[in-house]
């Protein structure tokens, strides 16, 4: 297969209501989408949001590399770009994953067919502050079919253990909660956390420290009643047998942006499962094209509700047949594909590039 054309393009997509965790509060997602086209037709998309803070990558170190690839890579058959691409992963890994699951997507990867109809249940974030503004979303969120509640926390260590215990007393035993620190505790305030905690419903604590602070993290573990999962640690097959080694640390989070691509995640879940690690994949800050891509491939390994619940964050969706959402869940039917919405594309572009031969171009 040839690829034909290329688009590189950079969004600003509004939030329905903005999204805060340890380092940030989101108001908007601002993603790389990069579109592919063979001569046959085909058409693949992939993307790569690059959060400020959260990588040694940067929008622009993003946008460089997908355009300078993107120029080197028409008029060359997908193997040919795949080979290329996926030589610079650890250059530029969130870049990368957004070639390369352009690729798969282009090429119709078999981990993204789906020939029976699933039900992917999702994580939900809970934001309320007060004990009444939670108490109420978890009402809210218990009603559209959620049953894992996801709090974020990395903060001031007396008000993370208030929220906690006040979303425990919400849930009342009819879920479980997941709890995620986003890198936001130091050593000591990660201990002085868990040393507080009731472990009534926790299902997990996700990433206390930084990601190259693997003692203060594997502390913290020692110390947590409730299992440890590493995220944001977790880049390459070696960090996945090195947190299999650690105590009381029993799973990883997997992205795609991080690991680089379907071929790689599919490697990267099934080395952690085979390590006795169990799994969590998803991306809260990403857009239906990436979630749908995860959400495919998660299909086998995962065995908790997923994390791939970006898509359901912004104002604007970007495919003519948007993902569903069903008692707490994505659904994929069967034979789903999804068609990019060029009109939502447009409307929200902030810069673009086209790569293809000057014939086409003309």
């Amino acid at each position: 297969m040839k690829i034909r054309e290329i688009e590189v393009r950079q969004l600003k997509l509004p939030l329905i209501k903005p999204y805060r965790v340890s380092f940030r509060t989101y108001t908007e997602f601002e993603p790389i989408v990069v579109e592919m086209r063979s001569e046959d037709g085909a058409s693949g998309f992939g993307e790569a949001y690059v959060p400020a803070g959260s990588t040694r990558e940067t929008t622009e170190s993003a946008w460089t590399f997908c355009t300078e690839q993107a120029a080197a890579l028409v008029g060359r058959s997908s193997d040919e770009a795949r080979s290329r691409i996926d030589a610079e992963v650890d250059t530029s890994p969130f870049a990368a994953c957004a070639m390369l699951t352009a690729l798969a997507v282009l090429e119709r990867h078999p981990s993204l067919v789906t020939r029976e109809r699933v039900h992917v249940p999702l994580l939900v974030p809970i934001g309320g502050k007060s004990h009444e503004a939670i108490a109420e979303e978890v009402e809210s969120r218990y009603r559209e079919g959620y049953r894992t509640f996801k709090v974020k926390v990395g903060w001031e260590v007396a008000d993370d253990l208030a929220r906690v215990r006040s979303i425990q007393q919400a849930v009342e035993g009819r879920g479980v909660i997941t709890m995620d620190a986003n890198r936001g505790y130091d050593r000591q305030k990660g201990l002085a956390f868990v040393a507080g905690l009731d472990p009534s419903s926790i299902a997990l604590f996700e990433q206390p420290c930084e990601a190259d602070e693997w003692d203060a993290n594997a502390a913290i573990a020692r110390a947590c009643p409730v299992p440890l999962m590493l995220d944001e640690s977790i880049r390459t097959e070696v960090d996945i047998d090195r947190a299999a080694h650690m105590e009381n640390v029993r799973l990883v989070k997997l992205k795609l942006k991080r690991v680089g691509g379907v071929d790689r995640a599919v490697s990267a879940m099934t080395r952690a499962r085979n390590a006795g690690l169990d799994i969590c994949l998803g991306d809260g800050v990403a857009t239906e094209l990436l979630c749908w891509v995860e959400a495919c491939v998660s299909r086998g390994f995962l065995k908790r509700a997923g994390d791939m619940n970006g898509y359901l964050k912004p104002r604007v969706r970007l495919l003519k047949n948007p993902l569903p959402f069903e008692n707490g869940g994505m659904v994929l039917e069967a034979g789903y594909w999804p068609e990019l919405d060029h009109s939502a594309l447009l409307a929200c572009q902030v810069r673009a590039r086209r790569f293809a031969p000057v014939s086409v171009t003309a």
